[in-house]
């Protein structure tokens, strides 16, 4: 028979942990606290017009003025005004693109112009879940504008979510500073203009087929897995497709990182996966991919997983409509993604896709896994 103590019980209840039984001849009993969930519905802000406004703000670590000043001209060339935040380019700690304040005051700045219709990050590195508590929801959602960023702008990604916004995980002036002419930037131009990509992608031998629809959510493993439970956690909500990329990182950690996602109900919530680049990541255990080690435990769960998404920190880091309605449509011949949102459908073969190759240290600097060279 089993033995319950109210106040014991209650207790736990408020903690949201385990209780195990003292006696070997008692069940074990396990309470658990259910977590609030959300309902993702998100707004597409205006795709932009020619002459309009761009802001380029660093969120996270420094970005040198000069490729501030190379995206810049980048921007011109392609018929819009960049405007720079008043606080990009300070040093601060000697990474930081400022205080937690004056990082804070530049999104500010950029969500309270009118005239501003999308941001654009510097750099990722460190430093977004610093600005979590810092901001409100509300003065997301005032001004929908479009956010552009990925590594760690993807805690913004999740607080946009969670506000109601759309926004675009992609290329930032890191890359952009390159000349802007590759297909990841070109890409990113058109889709901020109204050309919304849909990519077609080969097989890959991971894949689990099927067809799904959700909200897509994630972007950096190691960014937005410890926003769990924040106001930046759009994996709170139902019907999700999850986007998952990460850099120089060990297998250990990528298989921790999906299983705090496992235990928090995540996966349970997820009608789809879509694995992007694992760059430069450790190959310490024997499965043959980080794809190969994911595709065991996502297996159980009998949604498509479609693997290879050139999103992340590779070379090549094709554009994703976060917060928007996807259907993924996974199959033994490979596979599509589409975004359901308003605007010209524009079929792109990821296959068909290149990019010069970035040497792995200068990678490693810019997602600031490795000090300045």
């Amino acid at each position: 028979m089993k033995h319950y103590l109210l106040m014991t019980v209650a207790v736990m209840l408020s903690c949201g942990i385990m209780l195990t039984s003292c006696k070997d001849d008692e069940e074990t009993i396990i309470v658990v606290n259910p977590q609030q969930q959300v309902t993702l519905s998100c707004e597409r802000p205006a795709y932009l017009k020619a002459g309009e406004k761009v802001a380029l703000i660093s969120p996270s670590y420094y970005t040198p003025m000069e490729n501030v000043e190379k995206t810049a001209a980048v921007l011109r060339s392609w018929g819009l005004e960049p405007v720079v935040g008043p606080n990009v380019g300070k040093v601060v700690d000697g990474r930081y693109a400022g205080t937690v304040a004056e990082r804070v005051s530049d999104l500010r700045w950029a969500l309270s112009d009118p005239d501003v219709k999308a941001i654009i990050c510097n750099r990722g590195g460190y430093g977004t879940i610093q600005l979590i508590d810092e901001l409100t929801l509300a003065e997301l959602k005032a001004q929908p504008k479009w956010l552009v960023g990925f590594s760690d702008i993807s805690t913004l990604h999740g607080l946009w979510s969670r506000a109601g916004v759309m926004s675009i995980h992609g290329t930032m002036s890191s890359y952009l500073a390159k000349g802007g002419t590759d297909e990841s930037s070109t890409l990113l131009r058109d889709l901020l203009t109204g050309l919304v990509p849909r990519y077609e992608l080969p097989a890959h031998k991971q894949n689990i087929t099927g067809k799904a629809s959700g909200v897509l959510v994630g972007g950096n493993f190691c960014t937005f897995v410890p926003n769990l439970g924040s106001q930046a956690d759009a994996t709170l909500g139902q019907d999700l497709i999850l986007f998952v990329e990460e850099v120089g990182e060990s297998m250990r950690n990528i298989d921790r990182q999906m299983r705090i996602l496992e235990m928090n109900g995540v996966l349970s919530r997820c009608k789809g996966v879509i694995l992007g680049e694992f760059i430069n990541c450790g190959t310490e255990f024997t499965y043959e991919s980080v794809e190969a080690m994911l595709h065991e435990l996502l297996k159980d769960y009998h949604i498509p997983v479609l693997c290879g998404y050139p999103g992340g920190h590779g070379d090549v880091n094709l554009p994703l409509v976060m917060g928007a309605n996807v259907t993924i449509d996974v199959r033994d011949d490979g596979a599509t993604l589409q975004f359901n949102i308003d605007g010209t459908q524009n079929p792109v073969r990821t296959a068909d896709v290149s990019a010069p190759s970035t040497p792995t240290a200068v990678r490693m600097v810019m997602a600031g896994k490795r000090q300045e060279m």
